[in-house]
């Protein structure tokens, strides 16, 4: 599949996952989290610079959210539940989330 973004067409898998992870940018995210029906606001890129860390600095770890609950926390100087992440990213924080910030699709299972 493909998505036409700025006039050029960006390969996608079917879910809607980028399939090259060079073809992200702040302005593409913008456009997937619209797909997605959200408005992207300074804690979800929060919780997207956080996810793309983690895969590019980390092994490609894709945090599942729990892992995500207390990273925000201790960024945000609170402490937070799921719940405040599942107003981010009603579909799930860490699938969802990690559509947007332009990382493969995760073949982990749900749950923690």
């Amino acid at each position: 599949m493909t998505l036409t973004f700025n006039g050029e067409e960006v390969e996608t898998t079917e879910t809607g996952y980028l399939v090259n992870l060079e073809d992200w940018n702040e302005d593409l995210a913008r456009e997937l989290a619209a797909v997605e029906g959200i408005e992207l606001t300074e804690r979800h890129w929060d919780v997207l610079n956080y996810l793309r860390e983690e895969y590019m600095d980390n092994n490609q770890s894709q945090p599942n959210t729990r892992t995500i609950v207390k990273a925000m926390s201790d960024a945000w100087g609170e402490s937070i539940d799921q719940k405040v992440l599942y107003d981010l990213f009603p579909l799930d924080p860490s699938k969802q989330g990690g559509k947007i910030a332009g990382l493969p699709e995760s073949r982990r299972k749900g749950g923690y």
